[in-house]
């Protein structure tokens, strides 16, 4: 604040109005509430000021409701590389299980369940599939696992691979992670499980990725005996290029290959940024897959979960419902509940994935931080005529079995750049503040300082107004028991007399205040008391001793 000017202002307190006026930095108001009558001069400088007052705090209103609102915006830029971490390529083959591995067993568990026969059925099934039928007497298991016959009956990689290579180097099935998914037995390349280290590239094109060749083995396809919706009519494998991060969601999100054709999947690795609510909408906290039917420990751990992710969170969701449905889960699904039986899959679990899936009952917003791929494809015919000898001699096949059952797939990134995709807030805290700023200073010429002042103003206020009320009435509380003292005095003045001031104190009872000051020139002895009427209460004295 400005210091003050004149003997007039210096005499005024600093809670007069007039003295913060001339001393305030924000404009006008010294116009206002400066010296003088009142004019038509300071009436329009009121009228600006309140003018201007108003349009400030209706644009700060306008922005802070802005700014409330919470916008975001969406950036997409390019960004280059010189290492990219190679994504994880799951594949399967759509024959879910080999014919050849099926046994009377089998069909008198899983039969109607997976494959929709009648019990009346096996025998004929069985010589579709060039088996002898159970004998008399056949007697099954006493259980029965689902999880085991897939593991046993599904397609090999050490058959279905004939050749791998990576970034030119040899590879094999040793380079693969099995795992299961709703087609059955599958297999992940550079999946990163049990702390494997994870590959990457240091070069884009073709034959800097993972070339593979497979034999899908179609003598080993189930013969379609009845049409249903687990029934397949295609023959080749399904493939998912994906994160480490992400399981596969095979059966929606794979592509298909299809044998006689060399298939080139051009990549491109997209990096996507979501805002957390009020901004956005995405979340990164991961959903447990157990179904709890009571509320567990607050105070218990949390288990380590996986990071969170889209197809994670749609795969815990189905887990749980499907738990709570069936009190079992699919063999593909994660959690601790028991996998389902071949009876339970057929009643419970399929139909209620099916009813699940058509609802689009999962509410699973975007991760906060995700990993994409766009692909591009293209692919020609294998073996061309003048390899076709070639390859029948190396892979020890004829050449009808090569152009039915063999494929490649050749996967590379295109380039060793990647998108970045990130939302961004629209307007951030930093920019309201200045927007409220450069209007503060637009239409009142004031500035943060100027908003102490105001605020030492008012405490200033409050102390001489309201502090100063109770003050001055306290003190004319005590003065008026003052007088009242003092007239009493008055009315006792004969009974102690010739007593005047002097150094020497007169000594009273704790319980009262001292009243009287006695000279050491009082004729009485020192020890001699004086008795001191005030009101109805006496006051005994003794005189203090000359020093």
């Amino acid at each position: 604040m400005k210091p003050t000017s004149g003997p007039e202002e210096a005499r005024r307190p600093a809670s007069d109005i007039r003295v913060f006026a001339s001393n305030c930095s924000m404009h006008g108001l010294g116009h206002v509430f400066g010296p003088g009558s009142l004019s038509l001069r300071r009436g329009m400088w009121a009228a600006a000021v309140v003018l201007s007052v108003a349009t400030f705090l209706y644009q700060v209103a306008e922005r802070v409701r802005y700014y409330r609102e919470f916008h975001h915006q969406t950036a997409l830029d390019e960004r280059e590389s010189h290492r990219l971490v190679f994504p994880a390529v799951t594949l399967c083959n759509i024959n879910p299980l080999r014919r050849s591995r099926l046994t009377p067993n089998d069909l008198h568990w899983a039969g109607s369940a997976l494959l929709g026969l009648d019990p009346a059925e096996h025998p004929a099934f069985l010589r579709a599939l060039g088996q002898t039928p159970a004998p008399p007497g056949f007697m099954p298991s006493p259980t029965f696992d689902m999880a085991q016959l897939y593991a046993r009956a599904g397609h090999s990689l050490d058959d279905m691979l004939l050749d791998c290579r990576f970034r030119g180097e040899p590879c094999g099935p040793e380079n693969f992670t099995m795992i299961f998914t709703r087609m059955g037995k599958c297999y992940t390349f550079n999946s990163g499980a049990d702390g494997a280290e994870l590959l990457t590239t240091t070069r884009g094109g073709m034959g800097n990725g993972l070339d593979i060749m497979l034999d899908v083995q179609q003598e080993e396809y189930l013969p379609v005996w009845r049409d249903n919706e687990e029934t397949p009519f295609e023959v080749g494998i399904r493939v998912q290029i994906h994160s480490q991060e992400e399981p596969p969601i095979i059966d929606q999100l794979g592509l298909g290959v299809s044998p006689g054709y060399q298939t080139f999947v051009s990549c491109q690795q997209q990096q996507l940024s979501f805002l957390p609510p009020p901004w956005g909408d995405c979340s990164s906290a991961s959903l447990n897959p157990n179904y709890e039917p009571e509320p567990s420990d607050p105070l218990s751990s949390p288990s380590p979960s996986l990071p969170y992710t889209l197809m994670g969170c749609r795969l815990a969701c189905e887990t749980r419902y499907v738990a709570r449905k069936c009190g079992c889960r699919m063999m593909y699904m994660p959690g601790d509940a028991p996998v389902c039986s071949p009876q339970q899959y057929k009643n419970c679990a399929h139909p209620a994935i099916d009813a699940m899936l058509r609802k689009d009952s999962c509410a699973c917003p975007n991760p906060c931080a995700s990993t994409r791929y766009a692909k591009e494809l293209s692919m020609v015919r294998i073996p061309s005529r003048a390899a076709a000898r070639f390859l029948a001699r190396k892979l020890n096949r004829s050449e009808a079995y090569i152009a039915e059952n063999v494929l490649a797939l050749d996967i590379f990134f295109e380039a060793l750049n990647y998108e970045t995709v990130e939302q961004k807030k629209a307007y951030e805290m930093s920019e309201l503040l200045g927007d409220i700023g450069g209007q503060m200073g637009l239409f009142i010429g004031a500035s943060l300082l100027t908003i102490l002042e105001i605020l030492d103003y008012l405490c200033e206020v409050f102390r001489d107004k309201v502090l100063g009320y109770f003050w001055n009435r306290r003190h004319s509380q005590r003065h008026s028991s003052t007088n009242l003292l003092q007239e009493g005095l008055g009315s006792h003045r004969t009974q102690v007399p010739h007593l005047s001031l002097g150094p020497s104190p007169l000594l009273c009872s704790e319980d009262l205040p001292p009243l009287l000051v006695l000279s050491p020139r009082l004729s009485p002895p020192p020890t001699a008391p004086a008795t001191l009427s005030h009101g109805s209460r006496p006051a005994v004295c003794v005189l203090g001793a000359p020093p």
